[in-house]
C-alpha cells in the first residue's frame, strides 16, 4: 500500500583549508559561515504511511449473515460518515456478509463504526531555495597561490516551514444483534502529508478498511503493519 516514512536530517559538513587569509578570502569564508548558519535541514518523508491494524474477536468461526452500517451510539450519519460506512461495507460483503433483503430492514448483524481525524504537525519542510558553491567558483591569487571552491556544495537558504500530518482512524465492532454481543472488533490507524491525496477522506477511509478486514477475521490480539 504505502511506504513507511523515511526520516532523515542531512548533517552540513565544514571542511577548512589552512592558509593566510586577506579581504577577500575573509568575506567567502564568512559566507560559507553565515548560509551553515541560516540553513536548517529538511526532513524528508513519504507522503503517506503504512497501516497500524488491531483485531480482537472470539475465536470461533464467525457465520455469515445480513448486515448493516450504523455510526457509533451519539453520532448523526453524517456525509463523512457515509464515506467511511461504503468503504467498511464494502468490505464486509466481499467477506460475505449480505445486505438486508428490504432497504430499511435490520440485518442479524451491526458493523459500528467510528472514526477521527486530527492534524499533527510533523518534521519541518526543506527550503526549496538553495545557493550553490562549486566548480572552481572561487580562485584568488595570493602571494603567488591560489585557493579554490570546489565540489558543487549547495546550502538551502530560509526558514523551513512546518509540515502539517493527518492521522486518520477508523473503529468497527461487529455485533449480533439479536442479543449485542461483539463477535469482532478492530482498529486501524494511518498517517499522510495534508497535501498528499492519501489524506483525502476518501482515499484514507478506503485504505483504512482495506488493511483492517485483510485476512479477516485476522489473529485476535495482534497489532500488525499493512503496507
Amino acid at each position: 500500500m504505502g511506504m513507511e516514512p523515511a526520516t532523515g536530517y542531512e548533517a552540513l559538513a565544514r571542511h577548512t583549508t589552512g592558509f593566510e587569509e586577506d579581504g577577500a578570502m575573509k568575506a567567502i569564508s564568512g559566507l560559507l559561515i553565515a548560509l551553515a548558519a541560516t540553513s536548517l535541514a529538511g526532513c524528508e518523508t513519504t507522503t503517506s504511511a503504512p497501516v497500524e491494524v488491531t483485531r480482537f474477536h472470539l475465536g470461533a468461526p464467525l457465520e455469515r449473515g445480513t448486515l448493516t452500517v450504523e455510526p457509533v451510539s451519539g453520532n448523526t450519519p453524517s456525509l463523512e460518515f457515509q464515506t467511511y460506512a461504503a468503504a467498511v461495507q464494502s468490505q464486509l460483503f466481499a467477506q460475505g456478509f449480505t445486505a438486508p433483503a428490504a432497504p430499511d430492514a435490520s440485518g442479524q448483524y451491526l458493523a459500528v463504526v467510528g472514526f477521527s481525524r486530527t492534524i499533527r504537525q510533523g518534521p519541518p519542510r526543506r527550503s526549496p531555495f538553495t545557493i550553490g558553491i562549486g566548480g572552481g567558483g572561487y580562485t584568488g591569487g595570493y602571494r603567488g597561490g591560489g585557493v579554490g571552491i570546489g565540489g558543487d556544495v549547495s546550502f538551502p537558504i530560509g526558514k523551513s516551514r512546518s509540515r502539517d500530518l493527518v492521522e486518520t482512524e477508523m473503529s468497527v465492532q461487529i455485533r449480533r444483534r439479536s442479543d449485542g454481543t461483539v463477535i469482532w472488533e478492530g482498529r486501524a490507524q494511518t498517517m499522510a502529508d495534508e497535501t498528499a491525496p492519501a489524506a483525502q477522506v476518501d482515499q484514507a477511509a478506503g485504505k483504512l478498511a482495506h488493511a483492517l478486514f485483510l485476512g479477516f477475521p485476522g489473529e485476535s490480539g495482534r497489532s500488525i503493519t499493512v503496507k
